[in-house]
Formats: C-alpha cells, structure tokens, sequence
C-alpha cells in the first residue's frame, strides 16, 4: 500500500479547480452591459426614426444612461438584499432549532446521510461528530436544507454596484460618437454593435462558450431590438407629425 505522503502526492497530482459559479458580481454584471447597450441604442434608435435632431437623441442616450443605470443599481440591491434576508431568516429558525431541539436535529440529520446510502451507526457517528460545534452545525443543516452557505451570502452592495457599472459601461457606448460631434445615428449602432460582441466574446471566455457564438448571439439580439425601435419611431413619428 502507498505511503500517506505517496497518497497526498497523488491527490495534489490530480487536483483540478473550478470557476466561480456561486459569485454574487457575474450575473448582474453581465446583464447590466447587455441591457445598457441594447436599451440604450434601441432607445436612441427609435429617436432617431423619428426625425429628431442629433442633439435630441445625444439627450436621450444620456438620459437613458443615467436612468437606466439608478434604476438597475436600486432594483438589484433590493432584490438581493430581499433574497439574503429570507436566507438570514430561515437561518435563525434552523438556529433557534438546533439549540432547542439538538436530538430532534442530529436525528434528522442522521436520516440525511442514511438516505444517502451511509450506513445508519456511520451516518450516526458523523452526524454527531459534525454537529459538536454549533456553527459548523448550523452550517451542515444550512448547506443539506437550504442549499445555501451561511459564510457566503451575496452582497447587494455589490450587485449594486456590479450592475451600475455595467449597465452605464454599456450605455455610454452608443452616446460617444455623438459627444464627439457625429450627426448621423450609422457610427453610433457601428460603435454599440462591435461593443455587445465583444462583450459576448468576453463572457464566453467565463462561460467556456464558443466566443464568436456568444458574440455573434449578442450582436445579433442587439440589431434586431434597434432595428425594431427605429422602425417604431419612424412609425409614431409620423404619426405623431
């Protein structure tokens, strides 16, 4: 049989990591560059259809940033914050129990490990050897009830911040070539459509996807939804003249 040190060498050998994938920034920066880029330039798009000075749609895409972005910051942050206070309370109550009810707990947990294919004195033993501390306790019953890590609960500071950022990172996109002094709408959706597949490449980089698929995927959806709003603003526009 291999020495300990043979069987530790080994392990480290074939030891692999993994990404991320329970970060509390990913999503909603992600979701906040595509929305800021899509809606910001379906938003000046559709202005644009409507026969409005560049001016006007230079106002609009600003506006739409500054709107967009508070309006992203505040409802993740209350989303979050919503989220982690229901997984806080259903914390105390799985607390409140494990100090009220430590056998009634240990035997649930018992029957866990046991359902799991342990055998029931094993399952007994881990249980209680895993439950002498209280919080590693709480922990064990937290991640096998609720599916949660108590020690990592996401921040909504953080998706707020993550989704501000992103979200007025994507929206100035389209603005700049108007700030810097263009009258046709043409270098704006160039500009905002080289933006959403580079940021499909780069996600797929995170996701392990194909880059040129997640970045022809996002272009694709952000020149079908300025293309729609441009021929709507044509349509009210001269509806509305």
């Amino acid at each position: 049989m291999p020495a300990g040190g043979a069987l530790t060498g080994a392990a480290e050998a074939h030891s692999h990591t993994h990404r991320d994938v329970t970060g509390g920034w990913l999503r909603p920066a992600v979701f906040g560059a595509m929305d800021g880029l899509v809606s910001n330039l379906g938003l000046m798009s559709g202005v644009a259809g409507s026969s409005a000075s560049s001016q006007a749609i230079a106002v609009a895409g600003l506006a739409g940033l500054a709107a967009g972005a508070f309006s992203m910051a505040a409802g993740e942050y209350t989303s979050v914050a919503s989220q982690r206070e229901l997984v806080e309370a259903e914390l105390e109550v799985e607390r409140r129990e494990l100090r009220r009810h430590p056998e009634d707990e240990l035997d649930e947990l018992t029957d866990l490990y046991v359902s799991r294919g342990v055998e029931p004195g094993l399952a007994r033993e881990v249980a209680t050897q895993l439950t002498r501390d209280p919080e590693q306790a709480l922990e064990i019953h937290a991640r096998e009830e609720l599916g949660v890590d108590p020690s990592d609960l996401p921040s909504p500071t953080v998706a707020a911040m993550s989704s501000f950022g992103a979200f007025a990172a994507g929206a100035v996109l389209p603005v700049l070539p108007y700030l810097f002094g263009a009258t046709a709408l043409w270098p704006a959706v160039l500009l905002a459509l080289l933006g959403l597949f580079a940021c499909g490449a780069v996600v797929a980089r995170v996701t392990a996807r194909p880059w040129w698929f997640s970045g022809l995927r996002q272009l694709a959806l952000g020149g079908a939804a300025a293309a729609v709003t441009y021929g709507l603003g044509a349509v009210f526009g001269t509806a509305v003249g």
